[in-house]
């Protein structure tokens, strides 16, 4: 049951006189988190953000992962989980069967509540190349779970940027463009430069030595002329969730 539904039984009751008011307030209380000792649920998380607690797989456990993914499921709601290998999805799976991986974005998702996608509001994912694809992918399935439909136009960078202007219609089709690019991070600049959308620009750890690890392509895009907002290094899921935040305000 949802959180969203657990609280609408709670305020009928009081309203009913099942309950006092006092009494409601106490399972108010008690809905907002679940404590499993190791971590405290955020259930109220959907209520609150339109979309319930995403869990960050690295680092943790398989089997804190599989207890944490298990018990939100309960809420019948979508789940997303993160940086993930292959042993923590498959622990997940054994217990929840409809549960997907995707291995080149390293994503668990199951979709128990799929959110409808308006095709007016489109969200474009653009990459300079194709290693940068699995930053890609996290950032255009984030946005796909949350209720968001993708345009995905990768290996456009500014080696060869007629690939770009061919593509152009596309992106400029976007209400939103989520621009992923290592080495200098060049091309958020020039896609900054030629759409009138909000751009979100993720720099990837791709590239040669003195890319160190994306700081080289993170400085690029923050000390862009062309006006793009930047999210951290490798942060797909952070540009796709916030591109779905964007792409929802009407």
């Amino acid at each position: 049951m949802s959180y969203e539904t657990e609280m609408i039984g709670v305020l009928k009751s009081c309203r009913e006189g099942t309950l006092t008011p006092e009494e409601a307030l106490t399972q108010i209380r008690g809905l907002s988190c679940t404590d499993l000792g190791f971590a405290c649920l955020d259930n109220s998380r959907s209520l609150r953000q339109g979309f319930p607690e995403v869990v960050y797989c690295e680092g943790k456990t398989v089997e804190q992962v599989v207890k944490i993914m298990q018990t939100l499921a309960l809420q019948k709601v979508n789940l997303l989980g993160t940086r993930a290998d292959k042993s923590k999805y498959e622990a997940v799976k054994a217990v929840l069967p409809q549960a997907e991986y995707d291995e080149l974005s390293k994503l668990i998702m199951l979709e128990q509540a799929p959110l409808p996608k308006n095709s007016q509001y489109k969200i474009a994912v653009v990459t300079a190349g194709t290693s940068d694809l699995p930053i890609a992918e996290e950032a255009a399935k984030t946005a796909e779970i949350m209720g968001n439909e993708v345009i995905r136009v990768y290996d456009v960078g500014v080696a060869g940027l007629h690939r770009l202007t061919k593509r152009l219609d596309d992106i400029r089709s976007a209400r939103v463009v989520i621009v992923i690019a290592g080495m200098e991070g060049a091309l958020a600049s020039v896609v900054g430069g030629l759409v009138a959308a909000p751009v979100l620009a993720v720099p990837t750890s791709v590239g040669y030595g003195a890319n160190f690890k994306g700081l080289s392509a993170l400085l690029g895009m923050l000390n862009s002329c062309s006006g793009v907002a930047v999210v951290n290094i490798d942060n797909g899921f952070g540009a796709g969730r916030m591109a779905s935040i964007i792409n929802h305000l009407r």
